[in-house]
């Protein structure tokens, strides 16, 4: 059973998103949402997917503003080789004084991991924006059709 109503004041969900959210997670489908709100299975789908759009944008828009806050950025263009990629990290690392927080197949993973879907066959298939943190953190944003 899904828990009380939570607050969604100063959040991207509504109050009903919110409860379609938490029922999903309950594992009721879809049907049994529209018997217990009272509406139709096409209202619950067209609510989840609203109510999912909304949090993959507040999670790209934590990404951006970790993004702006990093100490140092590069771009990479589509086509660009992930290797390549890792060697121009450290050496904006190197550049700006800065350590990066991993060693080199703990970056490529890292790399690989955050732009899987932008990543075919070891290129960047579209522009990713590159940023280090004076910890030494790299922080990854895909900006460009991938």
């Amino acid at each position: 059973m899904a828990d009380p109503p939570v607050d969604v004041t100063d959040t991207f969900l509504t109050e009903r998103q919110a409860e379609v959210l938490a029922l999903r997670n309950d594992g009721l489908t879809q049907r049994e949402i529209a018997d217990r709100l009272g509406t139709s299975v096409a209202n619950v789908s067209g609510i989840e997917s609203s109510a999912r759009r909304n949090v993959e944008a507040a999670d790209r828009t934590v990404e951006l503003a970790r993004l702006l806050r990093c100490s140092v950025r590069v771009s990479a263009e589509p086509g660009a080789d992930l290797r390549d990629l890792v060697d121009d990290i450290y050496a904006l690392g190197d550049a700006s004084g800065l350590r990066v927080a991993y060693a080199e197949p703990e970056l490529t993973t890292h790399l690989h991991d955050v732009l899987g879907e932008v990543i075919r066959e070891r290129r960047l298939t579209g522009t990713v924006e590159v940023g280090l943190t004076a910890a030494g953190e790299v922080v990854v944003f895909p900006t460009g059709p991938g």
